[in-house]
């Protein structure tokens, strides 16, 4: 059996699962109590609003409307990614469901078909309203979809749930589809991944690379016949690489009549002419090459 979350908890858990929490109006006091009771918890529910708009769905799910008063879930997930308070305490999201379902939720089983509406599942369900128009071609952005997964997983970690705590609409309430745009068992999966310590989100960015060194022009009398070193063969693939290369077989380590016609070839490329395209490399041309460090 588990107690509520209190308003400050939930808050806390779901910061710290990383996400971005706004809270709405007086969201920790706002809740329909007075209807009927609020707890004990056994899962998360995900619904999605069929509404456009952060601020057009949050003030909905505060509010409600004549039929179905708000609030109408905790939290609202919008398309970046935010979490949305707009309740604490019973809310009007789950409604009548399959009372078997809720038997698999309590004991983490495989969930039924559920086939019949008999049990409140307002009084036992977080729920999290995603921004959604539900017509299967709103598009599901990967921070909305990774925030569904973080705000889940908070929940569960909190209260020493597993992934198959989390459950969808359609899957609690006969003739319900939401959420329609992704699966529960796909939502599931990347829930138990991040409850395991192996979150299925984005990672974080690789490290930069440290910046590419390159040899320092080594100086006209380097070039010589009889001259063998890496940093020709370094240079002779560059050349290559800029489609200058004149080698039957290389670059080698030995400078070459090949290195001669392959760089005089580059120092034409830069505009060089005459003399100045004699094949010997110059600090100007060398630099430009950028041959790397070896």
């Amino acid at each position: 059996m588990a107690t509520p979350l209190t308003a400050s908890t939930l808050l806390k858990v779901l910061r710290d699962e990383g996400l971005h929490v706004v809270e709405h109006r007086s969201w920790r006091t706002h809740n329909r109590n007075h209807k009927g009771p609020w707890g004990p918890m056994h899962g998360v529910m995900i619904h999605h609003t069929v509404t456009s708009g952060t601020q057009n769905s949050v003030d909905i799910c505060y509010n409600g409307h004549s039929s179905l008063p708000g609030p109408l879930c905790h939290g609202v997930i919008a398309k970046d990614g935010s979490v949305h308070l707009v309740g604490n305490g019973r809310a009007n999201h789950a409604g009548l469901g399959d009372d078997e379902v809720l038997r698999a939720v309590i004991n983490e089983a495989a969930l039924p078909t559920d086939n019949e509406a008999n049990t409140d599942g307002n009084r036992h369900f977080y729920g999290f309203e995603c921004v959604n128009m539900g017509d299967g071609k709103d598009p599901w952005p990967a921070a909305q979809l990774e925030a569904i997964e973080k705000a889940s997983a908070a929940i569960c970690r909190a209260h020493g749930w597993s992934y198959r705590s989390v459950i969808g609409h359609k899957e609690w309430q006969p003739g319900k589809i939401d959420p329609r745009g992704f699966t529960m068992d796909a939502m599931r999966t990347r829930i138990k991944e991040r409850l395991t310590g192996k979150p299925s989100g984005p990672s974080k960015p690789p490290a930069p690379k440290p910046p590419v060194k390159f040899e320092p022009f080594p100086g006209t009398a380097f070039f010589r016949d009889g001259r063998k070193s890496p940093i020709v063969t370094a240079m002779g693939k560059r050349l290559v690489a800029e489609g200058c290369g004149r080698y039957e077989v290389g670059p080698s380590p030995d400078w070459s009549d090949a290195d001669r016609k392959s760089y005089a070839a580059w120092q034409r490329k830069l505009g060089y002419s005459g003399s100045d395209a004699d094949g010997i490399p110059g600090k100007t041309s060398w630099d430009k090459l950028k041959v790397p460090n070896v």
